[in-house]
Protein backbone atom coordinates (compact mmCIF):
# COMPACT_ATOMS: atom_id res chain seq x y z
CA UNK A 1 0.00 0.00 0.00
CA UNK A 2 0.87 3.52 -0.61
CA UNK A 3 0.80 4.54 2.79
CA UNK A 4 2.78 3.51 5.32
CA UNK A 5 1.10 3.72 9.12
CA UNK A 6 2.67 3.39 12.14
CA UNK A 7 3.48 0.20 13.43
CA UNK A 8 1.49 0.24 16.75
CA UNK A 9 -1.22 1.59 18.68
CA UNK A 10 -1.59 3.84 21.04
CA UNK A 11 -2.20 3.11 24.64
CA UNK A 12 -1.80 5.85 26.80
CA UNK A 13 -2.47 9.51 25.93
CA UNK A 14 -1.18 12.75 27.84
CA UNK A 15 -2.80 16.64 26.58
CA UNK A 16 -1.24 19.32 24.62
CA UNK A 17 -0.52 22.09 26.00
CA UNK A 18 -2.35 25.40 23.80
CA UNK A 19 -1.56 29.25 23.75
CA UNK A 20 -2.34 32.34 22.26
CA UNK A 21 0.33 34.69 20.20
CA UNK A 22 0.08 37.27 22.37
CA UNK A 23 0.95 35.05 25.36
CA UNK A 24 3.38 33.29 23.30
CA UNK A 25 5.48 36.49 22.61
CA UNK A 26 5.29 37.75 26.15
CA UNK A 27 6.47 33.79 27.00
CA UNK A 28 9.57 34.32 24.67
CA UNK A 29 10.80 37.62 26.04
CA UNK A 30 10.82 35.96 29.32
CA UNK A 31 12.77 33.59 28.42
CA UNK A 32 15.36 35.83 26.79
CA UNK A 33 14.45 34.83 23.59
CA UNK A 34 15.73 31.25 23.78
CA UNK A 35 13.90 28.44 23.36
CA UNK A 36 15.73 26.14 25.96
CA UNK A 37 14.32 28.52 28.42
CA UNK A 38 10.69 27.85 27.91
CA UNK A 39 8.81 25.82 30.10
CA UNK A 40 7.57 22.95 27.92
CA UNK A 41 4.06 23.65 29.40
CA UNK A 42 4.17 26.40 27.18
CA UNK A 43 5.15 24.25 23.93
CA UNK A 44 2.45 23.07 21.65
CA UNK A 45 4.88 20.21 19.52
CA UNK A 46 7.97 20.34 20.91
CA UNK A 47 10.22 19.08 18.37
CA UNK A 48 13.65 20.81 20.35
CA UNK A 49 15.19 17.58 20.26
CA UNK A 50 14.59 13.73 19.93
CA UNK A 51 16.86 13.10 22.60
CA UNK A 52 15.34 11.25 25.74
CA UNK A 53 11.75 12.46 24.55
CA UNK A 54 10.56 9.16 23.14
CA UNK A 55 7.40 7.09 24.06
CA UNK A 56 8.27 3.45 25.57
CA UNK A 57 6.24 0.61 24.52
CA UNK A 58 4.18 -1.85 26.87
CA UNK A 59 7.33 -4.27 26.65
CA UNK A 60 9.61 -1.39 28.09
CA UNK A 61 7.12 -0.75 30.69
CA UNK A 62 6.81 -4.15 31.88
CA UNK A 63 10.33 -4.43 31.91
CA UNK A 64 10.68 -1.63 34.23
CA UNK A 65 8.24 -3.12 36.70
CA UNK A 66 10.96 -6.02 36.99
CA UNK A 67 14.15 -3.90 37.09
CA UNK A 68 16.02 -5.00 40.09
CA UNK A 69 17.67 -2.25 41.89
CA UNK A 70 21.02 -4.00 43.61
CA UNK A 71 23.55 -1.70 44.14
CA UNK A 72 25.90 -4.12 42.70
CA UNK A 73 25.32 -6.92 40.19
CA UNK A 74 21.88 -6.84 39.60
CA UNK A 75 20.29 -8.89 36.58
CA UNK A 76 19.13 -6.04 34.92
CA UNK A 77 22.57 -4.77 34.65
CA UNK A 78 23.33 -8.29 32.55
CA UNK A 79 20.32 -8.45 30.55
CA UNK A 80 21.69 -4.89 29.48
CA UNK A 81 24.99 -5.77 29.63
CA UNK A 82 24.29 -8.99 26.91
CA UNK A 83 22.24 -7.04 24.52
CA UNK A 84 24.65 -4.82 23.72
CA UNK A 85 27.28 -6.90 23.32
CA UNK A 86 24.91 -9.11 21.04
CA UNK A 87 24.16 -5.92 18.84
CA UNK A 88 27.78 -3.80 19.09
CA UNK A 89 30.29 -7.55 19.17
CA UNK A 90 32.06 -4.71 22.18
CA UNK A 91 33.36 -6.76 25.20
CA UNK A 92 33.27 -4.24 27.87
CA UNK A 93 30.01 -2.40 28.04
CA UNK A 94 30.08 0.50 30.81
CA UNK A 95 26.54 2.03 32.02
CA UNK A 96 26.09 5.97 32.25
CA UNK A 97 23.48 7.82 32.68
CA UNK A 98 23.28 9.45 29.04
CA UNK A 99 25.85 9.84 26.26
CA UNK A 100 27.87 13.28 27.23
CA UNK A 101 28.65 11.37 30.44
CA UNK A 102 30.32 8.64 28.58
CA UNK A 103 31.87 11.19 26.34
CA UNK A 104 33.23 12.87 29.41
CA UNK A 105 35.24 9.26 30.48
CA UNK A 106 36.33 8.95 27.32
CA UNK A 107 37.97 11.92 26.68
CA UNK A 108 39.03 12.57 30.03
CA UNK A 109 41.41 9.21 29.50
CA UNK A 110 42.01 10.00 25.62
CA UNK A 111 42.09 14.57 25.98
CA UNK A 112 44.49 16.76 26.62
CA UNK A 113 46.30 20.17 25.66
CA UNK A 114 48.28 19.76 22.00
CA UNK A 115 46.05 17.08 21.29
CA UNK A 116 43.25 16.68 17.87
CA UNK A 117 40.39 14.62 17.77
CA UNK A 118 38.58 14.25 14.27
CA UNK A 119 35.01 13.68 12.82
CA UNK A 120 32.67 13.78 10.33
CA UNK A 121 31.41 16.37 12.84
CA UNK A 122 31.08 16.20 16.29
CA UNK A 123 28.08 17.22 17.97
CA UNK A 124 27.68 20.04 21.09
CA UNK A 125 27.90 17.96 23.97
CA UNK A 126 31.06 16.30 22.03
CA UNK A 127 32.49 18.52 21.13
CA UNK A 128 31.91 20.25 24.57
CA UNK A 129 33.95 17.23 26.74
CA UNK A 130 37.17 17.53 24.14
CA UNK A 131 37.33 21.10 24.29
CA UNK A 132 36.59 21.32 27.90
CA UNK A 133 40.19 18.65 28.37
CA UNK A 134 42.08 21.31 26.55
CA UNK A 135 42.40 19.36 23.23
CA UNK A 136 40.85 20.45 19.80
CA UNK A 137 37.99 19.33 18.06
CA UNK A 138 37.88 19.11 13.94
CA UNK A 139 35.03 18.18 11.29
CA UNK A 140 35.99 17.11 7.77
CA UNK A 141 32.31 16.64 6.51
CA UNK A 142 32.29 15.72 2.93
CA UNK A 143 32.10 18.58 0.60
CA UNK A 144 28.47 16.52 -0.74
CA UNK A 145 27.37 17.26 2.96
CA UNK A 146 28.26 21.18 2.82
CA UNK A 147 25.45 21.89 -0.01
CA UNK A 148 22.16 21.84 1.75
CA UNK A 149 20.02 21.41 -1.07
CA UNK A 150 22.35 18.93 -2.82
CA UNK A 151 20.57 15.35 -3.35
CA UNK A 152 23.00 12.48 -2.47
CA UNK A 153 22.73 9.46 -0.71
CA UNK A 154 25.25 9.69 2.08
CA UNK A 155 25.86 13.33 2.82
CA UNK A 156 27.04 12.59 6.49
CA UNK A 157 30.39 11.03 5.08
CA UNK A 158 34.07 11.62 6.15
CA UNK A 159 36.08 13.90 3.80
CA UNK A 160 38.95 11.10 3.85
CA UNK A 161 41.35 13.31 1.31
CA UNK A 162 40.79 16.21 3.92
CA UNK A 163 41.68 13.92 6.40
CA UNK A 164 44.46 12.28 5.62
CA UNK A 165 46.23 15.97 4.90
CA UNK A 166 45.21 16.58 8.64
CA UNK A 167 47.21 13.84 9.63
CA UNK A 168 50.21 14.86 7.99
CA UNK A 169 50.28 17.88 8.98
CA UNK A 170 49.49 17.36 12.67
CA UNK A 171 51.23 13.90 13.01
CA UNK A 172 49.41 10.18 14.14
CA UNK A 173 50.79 10.88 17.39
CA UNK A 174 48.65 14.22 18.04
CA UNK A 175 45.78 12.49 17.46
CA UNK A 176 44.83 9.92 19.73
CA UNK A 177 41.04 9.27 18.12
CA UNK A 178 38.41 9.55 15.32
CA UNK A 179 34.75 10.16 15.97
CA UNK A 180 32.11 8.78 13.10
CA UNK A 181 28.67 10.38 14.38
CA UNK A 182 26.19 8.53 12.70
CA UNK A 183 23.86 9.78 11.56
CA UNK A 184 25.53 13.28 11.06
CA UNK A 185 23.48 15.26 13.59
CA UNK A 186 24.47 18.39 12.76
CA UNK A 187 25.07 17.69 9.41
CA UNK A 188 21.20 17.82 8.77
CA UNK A 189 21.31 14.00 10.06
CA UNK A 190 22.54 11.88 7.30
CA UNK A 191 23.78 8.83 6.97
CA UNK A 192 27.50 7.35 6.68
CA UNK A 193 27.62 4.79 4.16
CA UNK A 194 29.41 1.49 5.49
CA UNK A 195 32.07 1.84 2.36
CA UNK A 196 33.13 5.24 4.03
CA UNK A 197 33.62 3.49 7.72
CA UNK A 198 35.21 0.99 6.24
CA UNK A 199 38.04 3.36 4.93
CA UNK A 200 37.69 5.71 7.41
CA UNK A 201 38.80 2.83 10.01
CA UNK A 202 41.54 1.54 7.61
CA UNK A 203 42.85 4.81 7.68
CA UNK A 204 42.95 5.02 11.23
CA UNK A 205 44.66 1.38 11.75
CA UNK A 206 47.33 2.52 9.40
CA UNK A 207 48.05 6.12 11.53
CA UNK A 208 47.54 4.01 14.58
CA UNK A 209 44.74 6.55 15.74
CA UNK A 210 41.50 5.30 17.42
CA UNK A 211 38.23 4.63 15.48
CA UNK A 212 35.18 5.13 17.54
CA UNK A 213 31.51 5.29 17.07
CA UNK A 214 28.72 7.66 18.02
CA UNK A 215 26.14 5.47 18.13
CA UNK A 216 23.20 7.42 18.23
CA UNK A 217 21.39 6.78 15.99
CA UNK A 218 23.13 3.45 14.77
CA UNK A 219 20.12 1.76 13.68
CA UNK A 220 18.75 4.60 11.43
CA UNK A 221 21.92 4.59 9.62
CA UNK A 222 22.38 1.16 9.29
CA UNK A 223 18.78 1.32 7.97
CA UNK A 224 19.73 4.30 5.31
CA UNK A 225 22.67 1.92 4.62
CA UNK A 226 20.27 -0.93 3.71
CA UNK A 227 18.02 1.42 1.37
CA UNK A 228 21.05 3.33 -0.42
CA UNK A 229 24.40 1.74 -0.61
CA UNK A 230 24.81 -1.11 -3.30
CA UNK A 231 25.12 -5.01 -2.00
CA UNK A 232 23.61 -4.45 1.22
CA UNK A 233 19.87 -4.53 0.28
CA UNK A 234 19.37 -8.03 1.23
CA UNK A 235 21.25 -7.62 4.66
CA UNK A 236 19.23 -7.06 7.75
CA UNK A 237 19.52 -3.91 9.76
CA UNK A 238 21.18 -6.24 12.92
CA UNK A 239 23.46 -7.38 10.54
CA UNK A 240 24.76 -3.80 9.04
CA UNK A 241 25.07 -2.94 12.51
CA UNK A 242 27.10 -5.23 13.50
CA UNK A 243 29.46 -4.91 10.94
CA UNK A 244 29.78 -1.27 11.31
CA UNK A 245 30.93 -1.69 15.44
CA UNK A 246 33.32 -4.89 13.78
CA UNK A 247 35.46 -1.49 12.18
CA UNK A 248 35.69 0.80 15.35
CA UNK A 249 37.77 0.35 18.50
CA UNK A 250 34.03 1.15 20.93
CA UNK A 251 31.76 3.62 20.97
CA UNK A 252 29.41 6.00 23.03
CA UNK A 253 25.57 6.18 22.48
CA UNK A 254 22.88 8.67 24.28
CA UNK A 255 20.54 5.59 24.44
CA UNK A 256 17.81 8.65 24.26
CA UNK A 257 17.70 8.15 21.31
CA UNK A 258 17.62 4.98 19.23
CA UNK A 259 17.13 2.77 22.36
CA UNK A 260 13.83 4.28 22.55
CA UNK A 261 14.32 5.50 25.87
CA UNK A 262 14.01 8.81 28.53
CA UNK A 263 17.23 8.12 30.28
CA UNK A 264 20.67 6.51 29.95
CA UNK A 265 23.51 5.62 27.70
CA UNK A 266 26.83 3.62 27.71
CA UNK A 267 30.52 3.52 26.36
CA UNK A 268 31.63 0.29 25.14
CA UNK A 269 35.43 -0.67 24.15
CA UNK A 270 37.53 -3.98 23.83
CA UNK A 271 40.65 -3.18 25.48
CA UNK A 272 41.03 -4.10 28.82
CA UNK A 273 43.05 -1.27 30.49
CA UNK A 274 41.46 1.65 28.91
CA UNK A 275 37.93 0.03 30.20
CA UNK A 276 39.45 -0.61 33.23
CA UNK A 277 40.29 3.10 33.85
CA UNK A 278 36.99 4.36 32.28
CA UNK A 279 35.12 1.90 35.12
CA UNK A 280 37.23 3.65 37.82
CA UNK A 281 36.10 6.69 36.72
CA UNK A 282 32.87 5.70 35.98
CA UNK A 283 32.50 5.07 40.45
CA UNK A 284 33.49 8.90 41.05
CA UNK A 285 31.29 10.24 38.74
CA UNK A 286 28.19 7.93 37.84
CA UNK A 287 28.07 4.89 39.88
CA UNK A 288 29.20 1.47 40.31
CA UNK A 289 29.81 -0.37 36.88
CA UNK A 290 26.68 -2.74 37.01
CA UNK A 291 24.49 0.61 37.02
CA UNK A 292 26.64 3.39 35.83
CA UNK A 293 24.39 6.03 37.84
CA UNK A 294 21.05 4.30 36.07
CA UNK A 295 17.92 2.42 37.97
CA UNK A 296 18.04 -1.05 37.04
CA UNK A 297 14.50 -0.26 35.75
CA UNK A 298 16.64 2.32 33.19
CA UNK A 299 18.52 -0.97 32.38
CA UNK A 300 15.73 -3.24 31.73
CA UNK A 301 13.94 -0.26 29.46
CA UNK A 302 17.20 0.19 27.38
CA UNK A 303 17.83 -3.78 26.75
CA UNK A 304 14.46 -3.85 25.69
CA UNK A 305 14.18 -0.99 23.30
CA UNK A 306 18.15 -1.71 21.68
CA UNK A 307 16.10 -4.74 20.33
CA UNK A 308 12.71 -3.03 19.17
CA UNK A 309 14.58 -0.29 17.07
CA UNK A 310 16.31 -2.96 15.23
CA UNK A 311 12.21 -3.67 14.14
CA UNK A 312 12.69 -2.55 10.26
CA UNK A 313 8.84 -1.81 10.18
CA UNK A 314 9.15 0.78 12.65
CA UNK A 315 12.89 1.93 10.57
CA UNK A 316 10.61 2.09 8.18
CA UNK A 317 8.03 4.15 9.50
CA UNK A 318 10.51 6.20 11.05
CA UNK A 319 12.85 7.50 8.07
CA UNK A 320 8.85 7.67 6.33
CA UNK A 321 7.44 10.00 8.48
CA UNK A 322 10.39 12.67 7.78
CA UNK A 323 10.38 12.37 4.47
CA UNK A 324 6.87 13.10 4.41
CA UNK A 325 7.27 16.56 6.06
CA UNK A 326 10.08 16.97 3.30
CA UNK A 327 7.77 16.36 0.34
CA UNK A 328 5.19 18.48 1.78
CA UNK A 329 7.94 21.64 1.94
CA UNK A 330 9.53 21.21 -1.36
CA UNK A 331 6.27 21.56 -3.05
CA UNK A 332 6.76 25.21 -2.20
CA UNK A 333 10.27 25.95 -2.33
CA UNK A 334 10.64 25.96 1.36
CA UNK A 335 14.68 25.72 1.66
CA UNK A 336 15.93 22.50 4.03
CA UNK A 337 18.62 19.95 3.94
CA UNK A 338 18.21 17.22 0.92
CA UNK A 339 17.69 14.66 1.28
CA UNK A 340 15.79 14.54 4.81
CA UNK A 341 17.75 12.99 7.06
CA UNK A 342 16.38 10.23 9.62
CA UNK A 343 15.91 11.57 13.07
CA UNK A 344 14.86 15.68 11.59
CA UNK A 345 13.77 18.08 9.16
CA UNK A 346 16.44 20.50 8.98
CA UNK A 347 15.20 23.98 7.21
CA UNK A 348 18.02 25.96 5.69
CA UNK A 349 17.88 29.34 8.14
CA UNK A 350 20.65 30.53 5.66
CA UNK A 351 18.55 30.48 2.28
CA UNK A 352 15.25 31.20 4.18
CA UNK A 353 15.87 34.34 5.61
CA UNK A 354 18.85 35.90 3.50
CA UNK A 355 18.28 39.13 4.52
CA UNK A 356 19.46 38.58 8.52
CA UNK A 357 23.43 37.83 8.19
CA UNK A 358 25.54 34.94 10.39
CA UNK A 359 26.19 37.55 13.18
CA UNK A 360 23.04 38.34 13.77
CA UNK A 361 21.72 34.17 14.12
CA UNK A 362 19.27 33.97 11.32
CA UNK A 363 18.66 30.54 12.82
CA UNK A 364 17.30 31.61 15.95
CA UNK A 365 15.13 34.22 14.00
CA UNK A 366 13.85 31.13 12.58
CA UNK A 367 13.56 29.32 15.56
CA UNK A 368 11.61 31.63 17.29
CA UNK A 369 9.66 32.13 14.43
CA UNK A 370 8.19 29.04 14.24
CA UNK A 371 7.31 29.16 18.03
CA UNK A 372 5.40 32.82 18.05
CA UNK A 373 3.12 31.29 15.22
CA UNK A 374 2.58 28.01 15.89
CA UNK A 375 3.90 27.06 19.66
CA UNK A 376 6.42 24.48 17.83
CA UNK A 377 9.68 24.26 19.81
CA UNK A 378 12.55 23.39 17.52
CA UNK A 379 16.33 24.72 17.59
CA UNK A 380 19.24 26.59 15.66
CA UNK A 381 22.12 24.68 14.98
CA UNK A 382 24.26 27.49 13.17
CA UNK A 383 26.55 30.11 14.13
CA UNK A 384 24.52 30.47 18.04
CA UNK A 385 25.63 26.99 18.87
CA UNK A 386 28.85 26.25 16.36
CA UNK A 387 30.10 29.93 16.48
CA UNK A 388 33.50 30.67 17.72
CA UNK A 389 35.95 34.01 17.52
CA UNK A 390 38.70 34.71 16.13
CA UNK A 391 41.74 36.62 17.61
CA UNK A 392 40.51 39.94 17.12
CA UNK A 393 37.01 38.79 18.67
CA UNK A 394 35.18 39.09 15.59
CA UNK A 395 32.54 35.87 15.02
CA UNK A 396 33.50 33.15 12.70
CA UNK A 397 30.18 31.33 11.26
CA UNK A 398 30.12 28.29 10.75
CA UNK A 399 29.21 26.70 6.78
CA UNK A 400 25.54 26.25 7.64
CA UNK A 401 23.03 28.15 9.04
CA UNK A 402 19.98 24.80 10.12
CA UNK A 403 16.83 25.01 12.07
CA UNK A 404 16.45 21.31 13.64
CA UNK A 405 12.67 19.84 14.06
CA UNK A 406 13.40 16.70 15.65
CA UNK A 407 10.85 14.23 15.80
CA UNK A 408 10.26 12.44 18.82
CA UNK A 409 10.22 8.55 18.24
CA UNK A 410 6.54 7.42 18.39
CA UNK A 411 4.91 10.59 19.73
CA UNK A 412 3.46 12.43 17.12
CA UNK A 413 0.47 11.58 14.73
CA UNK A 414 0.51 12.64 11.08
CA UNK A 415 -2.00 15.28 11.59
CA UNK A 416 0.55 16.70 14.17
CA UNK A 417 3.02 17.10 11.61
CA UNK A 418 0.91 18.02 9.28
CA UNK A 419 -0.23 20.98 11.45
CA UNK A 420 3.97 21.67 11.97
CA UNK A 421 4.22 22.05 8.09
CA UNK A 422 1.30 24.22 8.03
CA UNK A 423 2.61 26.94 10.27
CA UNK A 424 6.31 26.66 8.77
CA UNK A 425 4.63 27.65 5.48
CA UNK A 426 3.24 30.44 7.22
CA UNK A 427 6.32 31.81 8.51
CA UNK A 428 8.00 30.97 4.76
CA UNK A 429 4.67 33.57 3.65
CA UNK A 430 6.13 35.93 6.45
CA UNK A 431 9.66 35.69 5.84
CA UNK A 432 11.19 39.09 4.63
CA UNK A 433 9.55 40.52 7.99
CA UNK A 434 11.91 38.51 10.39
CA UNK A 435 14.55 40.72 11.94
CA UNK A 436 17.66 38.97 13.72
CA UNK A 437 19.15 38.97 17.26
CA UNK A 438 22.30 40.35 19.53
CA UNK A 439 23.83 37.96 22.29
CA UNK A 440 23.59 39.70 25.76
CA UNK A 441 24.84 36.99 27.82
CA UNK A 442 26.35 33.37 27.02
CA UNK A 443 28.17 30.85 28.54
CA UNK A 444 31.92 30.12 27.70
CA UNK A 445 30.58 26.68 26.31
CA UNK A 446 28.23 25.08 24.73
CA UNK A 447 26.66 28.66 25.15
CA UNK A 448 23.35 27.87 23.36
CA UNK A 449 21.96 26.08 26.21
CA UNK A 450 21.62 29.65 28.53
CA UNK A 451 22.51 32.07 26.25
CA UNK A 452 20.54 35.40 26.69
CA UNK A 453 19.34 37.42 23.34
CA UNK A 454 17.89 40.59 22.52
CA UNK A 455 15.65 41.26 19.48
CA UNK A 456 17.26 43.67 16.80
Amino acid sequence: MATIIEPFRIKSVEPLHFTTPSERKEILQKAKNNLFLVESDHVLIDLLTDSGTSAMSARQWAGMMVGDESYAGSPSFYRFRNTVQKITGFTHIIPTHQGRAAEKILFTLYGGKGKHFVSNTFFDTTRGNIEYSGAEAWDFLTEEGKQPHLKADFKGNLDIPALEKFIAEKGAENIPMCVMTITNNSGGGQPVSLQNMKETAALCKKHGILFFIDACRFAENAYFIKLREKGQENRSVAEIAREIFSLADGCTMSAKKDALVNIGGFLAMNDDEIAREAKNLLIITEGFPTYGGLAGRDLEAMAQGLEEVLDEEYLKYRLRSIEYMGEKLEKVGVPMIQPTGGHALYLDAKAFLPHIPPHEFPGVALANALYLEGGIRGVEIGSLMFGKYNEQGQPIAPPMELVRLAIPRRVYTQSHIDYVCEIILEVFAKRNTYKGYKISYEAPLLRHFTAELEAL
